[in-house]
């Protein structure tokens, strides 16, 4: 069993104290589809949550809560699953939470091979199954490479990148991918980010299926949430919102007609009512606290009673590998 041993510091989870404004008053029973270190899923319990139904892919997750979770007995439900499936595990909810990408507990720890900045295995698998991001790029054309560099990712690089990987294949250790990318990129200045971030970025989507996952979580939401059930995401870059704030246009029917000369687009009954149209993002508080904040926007929205419906995810700007993968 792997160590759950991190930094001790306690970890804050991104946007809480907005989210927990914007969904007031919280009560009854809610769905955490991204436990992690437990941080929204202890904050709904303070705020008022009778219970909070605990799901993460990540077994060291509910490893690592086991110091604490019993105090709340059966006020948290622990599921291992994905949220994509998430109405499985609770139906006629009162809200969803969704904190999108990885969690500080995943990258603190080296041996799971997310992070750029730490010697470890090239692993990057939430659910610590199935291929890893070493099996990704060991066998991986490079067509299918920089594909998955450029569409998850936006490297503008990712054909000289995904070149420069088949020839130093095969690669073992975060370190021997971030130094093939380094070598392919300008150095880095002072305040820019790490060269290798989009690519490590966009391996650790492609091995998690994250925005095929992100899709089916969103309508797995619509179908779980009762009339008025809220559903709050918060997102960490420009893709992931980009899919969010489409899916909220589209099931709340407010998706503008881009020609006017083309026929009406069908008109739905909103399944969703969005009282803020602008995502909130981190004040200056939270900014001097945790700068990973920067980039995060979380966006609410409330359930009408309207039937839930499938939207087909090129809608949403999801990015397609050729092969519809």
């Amino acid at each position: 069993m792997m160590s759950a041993a991190a930094d001790p510091a306690p970890h804050i989870p991104v946007l809480i104290r907005p989210l927990i404004n914007a969904v007031s008053p919280v009560s009854g029973v809610w769905l955490d589809g991204t436990f992690g270190a437990g941080g929204y899923t202890r904050a709904l319990l303070s705020a008022g949550a009778d219970q909070v139904i605990a799901v993460d892919r990540d077994p060291l997750a509910f490893e690592m809560a086991a110091d604490w979770a019993g105090d709340y007995g059966d006020r948290i439900k622990m599921v291992e699953g994905t949220f994509s499936k998430l109405d499985d595990y609770g139906s006629g909810l009162d809200g969803v939470v969704l904190d999108l990408g990885v969690s500080s507990m995943q990258l603190d720890l080296a041996e799971r091979g997310f992070s750029f900045m730490r010697e470890g295995p090239l692993d990057m698998r939430m659910s610590q199954s199935g291929p890893s991001a070493a099996d990704l790029v060991n066998t991986g054309t490079e067509a299918e490479l920089a594909d998955i560099i450029y569409l998850y990712g936006e490297e503008r690089a990712s054909r000289r990148i995904a070149r420069a990987i088949v020839a130093a294949r095969p690669l073992a250790t975060t370190l021997d991918l971030a130094r093939v990318v380094e070598s392919c990129l300008p150095r880095q200045k002072p305040g820019q980010s790490h060269p290798a971030t989009r690519t490590f970025q966009a391996l650790r989507i492609a091995v998690n299926n994250e925005y095929g996952e992100l899709a089916a979580g969103l309508m797995a939401a619509e179908r779980a949430l009762k009339p008025g059930g809220q559903l709050a995401v918060v997102t960490f870059h420009s893709v992931e919102d980009r899919m969010v704030k489409r899916f909220l246009q589209v099931r709340s029917g407010n998706v503008a007609n881009a020609n006017r000369y083309a026929p009406e687009t069908e008109q739905i009954t909103p399944a969703f009512r969005i009282e803020k149209r602008k995502a909130i993002g981190p004040d200056a508080q939270e900014l001097a606290e945790n700068p990973r904040s920067r980039s995060a926007k979380l966006r609410v929205a409330i359930r009408t009673d309207a039937p839930a419906a499938v939207v087909d995810p090129a809608t949403l700007g999801m990015p397609i590998m050729k092969g519809g993968k």
